[in-house]
């Protein structure tokens, strides 16, 4: 987790409509990493991912793989 990035690098999701509560935020680090925050509440610090695997999870996403996810 990291905490204290700046603000306005922050890109809202193309999916984040507002009305939803669902607000996805990402953003390049300094060291080339991909921070993925929550718009909401930046004070719980942001997941940071590759850039490789971030580009394969939304891949996933976008070929529908997340259809067949379960939460235990």
């Amino acid at each position: 987790m990291r905490y204290g990035l700046p603000n306005e690098r922050w890109r809202k999701s193309s999916y984040s409509n507002g009305g939803s509560g669902n607000c996805v935020e990402t953003q390049l680090t300094e060291d080339g990493l991909i921070a993925i925050g929550d718009s909401k509440d930046r004070s719980q610090g942001a997941l940071v991912v590759p850039a490789g695997g971030w580009k394969v999870f939304i891949a996933s996403l976008k070929a529908g793989a997340h259809t067949t996810w379960h939460v235990a």
